[in-house]
């Protein structure tokens, strides 16, 4: 049990001692910290605050749960010089991340149509474990996504010039050296692109609820009752395998901290510290180029029933990733493991048109509840490197919410929430509602944080799951 203590209304702090480098903060409140469920989570918190280099704190987000080495909501930084890289401060997912993409529809459009479109996605889409995307890439092809991302995506037809501009990092990572990247992580890719997964990933058509903030949501493009569609997804096996290659090589080279194995590590100036994060660039890249091609999917099926559907993108942003940053005028590597990054107005990493506003914050939450777009926030970057979280952070386990959950229940219950799902049997159950934290309290937080702010909520109306 770790010790910790209240320092303000929605924020706890885990005191350095032992072996930790610097405190751990745990961005929270009353209601939605709860020692006896987070100990393990918690204790990721103060074993990432013993990392060689790690500067400033060992921060969690608010939708805080335990992960693999870091916490999911885990946000840490790294003196370039001293400090170390882990792939458990980024994950097996890499580049799980959420993108934004408004229509020209209305709830009206769809009405009595939610059926027969989600029907129409689930099978325009490929997903579940294992599914294969009808796109055949050849290896030489691979390696050109791996370096170039969503751009790849976009002059193969796959979006239009301009799209890249409202990707985070314009949709690829640079340092890519697809050699950095094994055979048999490039054998899992090639005929992944395209593709949902399983799990948490999901394709969601909601509708906008409620705006928060007027001026926010008409620069974003946003209105009231208008059809918005959120992807939710990664790097799928290819990022997956990278991660497990260099775990092993860590292991291997370095041993593992006596602390916590899956915090397994190399210095980031090493050779292999190096060839991680051009490795995990790589994957990164995939999943930018994944998500714009799916993207395409979506507006064929919709151009199906509305031939004249506009599709384009508000925003998409990272989760589960390293990058090295500048904050407080030095260059840092920051890793976020189930956080998002937050970005006050006048930031240059934003689109021209979002400056006077911050970045888009995309916060979904579960498949029967409402999501939020937020905006970042100039104090974000004071208090979290530029952070905020990225969901609404489980509640349950997998394990434990086949224990709570028959399928029946699960589809009855959907079917009364008048939502309209396609999916597998096991993703119902593992990803309902019940199975993650109030999304609302977790807004909360990250609203009187300041570690974003609200634009507006979205509404649930057609769900597609792995």
């Amino acid at each position: 049990m770790v010790n910790l203590i209240k320092i303000s209304d929605t924020e706890f702090q885990i005191p350095k001692s032992g072996e930790m480098l610097v405190d751990g903060k745990i961005f929270a409140d009353e209601k939605s910290i709860n020692i006896s469920e987070n100990s393990k989570a918690l204790e990721q918190v103060a074993n990432v605050a013993k990392l060689p280099g790690i500067i400033g704190q060992s921060l969690a987000m608010p939708d805080i749960h335990q992960g693999y080495g870091f916490p999911i909501g885990g946000v840490a930084a790294f003196d370039l010089e001293k400090g170390v890289i882990s792939p458990g401060g980024v994950g097996y997912d890499i580049n799980c991340s959420v993108r934004l993409l408004k229509t020209n529809l209305k709830i009206s459009d769809i009405k009595g149509k939610e059926q027969e479109i989600a029907k129409e996605l689930f099978k325009a889409i490929p997903s579940g474990v294992g599914t294969k995307s009808p796109l055949r890439l050849s290896p030489k092809e691979l390696d050109k996504v791996l370096v170039n991302g969503a751009r790849w995506a976009i002059e193969n037809g796959y979006g239009k010039k301009g799209d890249e501009e409202f990707i985070e990092e314009n949709g690829f990572l640079k340092n890519t050296n697809p050699k950095n990247v094994s055979g048999k992580a490039k054998g899992r890719g090639l005929n992944q692109l395209g593709t949902l997964g399983a799990g948490n990933h999901f394709v969601d058509l909601l509708s906008v609820n409620e705006i928060f903030d007027e001026k926010a949501a008409e620069v974003f493009g946003l209105e009231k009752d208008q059809i918005v569609i959120m992807i939710h997804c990664g790097s799928r096996g290819l990022g997956h395998q990278v991660a497990s290659d260099y775990i092993k090589l860590m292991e291997k080279e370095y041993g593992f901290p006596s602390f916590d194995r899956e915090l397994v590590n190399a210095p980031i100036k090493s050779d292999l510290g190096q060839k991680y994060l051009s490795a995990m660039n790589c994957a990164a890249n995939f999943a930018f180029a994944n998500k714009q091609v799916l993207t395409k999917f979506i507006h064929e099926v919709l151009q199906k029933f509305f031939p004249s559907a506009k599709l384009e993108i508000v925003y998409e942003i990272c989760h589960n990733i390293a990058k090295i940053e500048g904050h407080n005028e030095k260059k840092v590597l920051v890793m976020r493991k189930g956080a998002t990054r937050s970005l006050g107005p006048n930031s240059k990493n934003i689109p021209e048109i979002y400056k006077s506003i911050g970045c888009p914050v995309l916060i979904p939450g579960s498949m029967g509840t409402l999501s939020y777009i937020m905006k970042g926030t100039c104090e974000a970057e004071q208090k979290s490197f530029s952070s905020a979280s990225h969901g609404a952070g489980r509640a349950l386990s997998r394990t434990e919410s086949n224990k709570k959950l028959t399928f029946e229940q699960a589809k009855q219950k959907m079917e009364e929430l008048g939502i309209f799902v396609q999916g597998s049997k096991k993703s119902l159950i593992e990803e309902f509602p019940t199975s993650y934290k109030n999304i609302d309290e977790v807004i909360e937080v990250t609203e009187k944080s300041k570690l974003a702010k609200k634009v507006a909520s979205l509404k649930p109306i057609i769900v597609i799951t792995g």
